[in-house]
């Protein structure tokens, strides 16, 4: 069921679904208006002829014009977003295009004026077939106007939600409250029990001498895993009574035909044993957020290293991206990572799988910036005070070794490229902080 709703997820964060779903409801109220036409009467004089057309050609007229201008507009609305894209990618990489994609303003303004012209088109056609008739659909075509109306003022929320989301601190806002949202479970957190503290890697060892069957379970395809369905992998190995270990997690690339998993059974399982198994991974051409945290700390990344690149020198994005990872890390920090040991409801081991740790994720944050900031002292600087504060919440000795290696390799790092002594006593002044 969770396969389900992330597929469900996938369809309708694609960038055609809102407006076609938009279209198929203006046809539905459409049909629903003409229906309503045909059984009330509408008065057209006293204050209704305010509201409602008095002749054919006035209702051709009125429909030709709303649906010249809206699919006019749609054109412009198109073509803007189109720009947009083109300055995101140029300035901050092409893989933020997808969040523009997914932004439902944009989807829903190409819907609506789409709509818009689709159903004056509909309604101009009713009204030419009845053209012998002097049928007019009153109620239809007022609609119809009311929706140039609502698109105009849709249009203004357009133009202004463009200028905000393309400036730099707006995507790496956005991209932060993703990654919020990524780090409040985190794999394998809801894929069955998690097993107490006392298991490790030898009591494991000893677990698998209860099994006597090894099987490799190899990848269907080749691409990213974009999601693992922990609650069917769990049922299938109580169902078959196995122990599953995970080479892989969400995030990783595979091959297809390459082990990404180990079952351990006391019997043999066939091939369609197996492509049960299979079909709790889904993999596709691109990375998501559902259960892989990495690929939005991969995204900050990217913009800080495009805005510390000579083309485009902008170190203030870079230190809102290093800001935003702060906060981050700084969250982590406190919690307490799932185990990869995964229990069944009775207790049993059943998963085994690759998890993150906290000074994996400190090194896909850090790692890159540090490397691409050498000759950028306000952000290496920057970096060193985001260590200080993490390090201040930090009660695990081996992510205060985690920190103090990161703060050792920044220190050595401003010592060797730093031109003015200044920065490099203010650097070391920050260090001491953590290294004394």
């Amino acid at each position: 069921m969770k396969k389900i709703f992330f597929l469900w997820s996938r369809l309708t964060a694609t960038f055609w679904f809102v407006p076609s779903l938009v279209i198929v409801i203006a046809l539905i109220l459409v049909a629903c208006f003409l229906k309503l036409d045909s059984v009330v009467n509408v008065p057209t004089d006293g204050f209704g002829r305010f509201l409602f057309v008095n002749s054919l050609e006035s209702a051709r007229s009125l429909l030709t014009t709303i649906s010249g201008a809206m699919i006019g507009v749609a054109g412009t609305v198109f073509s803007m977003t189109l720009v947009a894209l083109s300055l995101t990618s140029s300035q901050l990489g092409s893989r933020q295009i997808k969040n523009f994609m997914y932004d439902r303003i944009n989807q829903v303004v190409l819907g609506s004026y789409i709509s818009t012209f689709v159903c004056c088109i509909i309604i101009l056609n009713v009204i030419n077939k009845f053209e012998g008739n002097a049928y007019i659909p009153y109620l239809t075509i007022m609609f119809a106007t009311f929706l140039a109306i609502a698109n105009v003022i849709l249009l203004i929320v357009f133009i202004h939600h463009i200028a905000v989301s393309i400036q730099a601190d707006t995507v790496v806002s956005e991209i932060s409250q993703h990654l919020s949202k990524s780090l409040n479970t985190l794999f394998p957190e809801s894929l069955g029990e998690q097993a107490e503290d006392d298991w490790d890697d030898e009591k494991f060892e000893n677990e698998l001498q209860k099994y006597k069957i090894t099987h490799n379970l190899n990848s269907r395809s080749s691409g990213y895993i974009q999601y693992i369905d922990s609650q069917a992998l769990l049922e299938k190995t109580k169902e078959y009574d196995v122990l599953l270990k995970l080479d892989c997690k969400p995030g990783d690339y595979t091959v297809k035909d390459v082990q990404c998993a180990t079952i351990y059974s006391n019997e043999i399982l066939g091939e369609d044993d197996l492509n049960n198994f299979k079909k709790s991974f889904v993999t596709g051409d691109t990375r998501t957020t559902e259960q892989d945290a990495e690929h939005s700390i991969h995204q900050l990344v990217e913009i800080a290293a495009r805005a510390l690149s000579p083309g485009i020198n902008d170190p203030y994005t870079a230190i809102a991206c290093v800001d935003n990872l702060t906060k981050s890390l700084v969250y982590l920090s406190k919690v307490k990572f799932p185990s990869k040991f995964r229990l069944d409801a009775e207790g049993n081991l059943r998963i085994v799988t690759e998890i993150l740790d906290f000074e994996g994720v400190l090194n896909a944050a850090f790692n890159q910036i540090r490397q691409f900031s050498k000759d950028v002292p306000s952000v290496v600087i920057r970096m060193m005070e985001s260590l200080i504060t993490i390090h201040k919440f930090i009660d695990q000795p081996e992510n205060k070794e985690a920190i103090k290696k990161h703060a050792t390799m920044l220190l050595n790092m401003g010592k060797n490229h730093f031109i003015e002594p200044n920065d490099v006593e203010d650097l070391e002044r920050r260090a001491k902080l953590i290294l004394e």
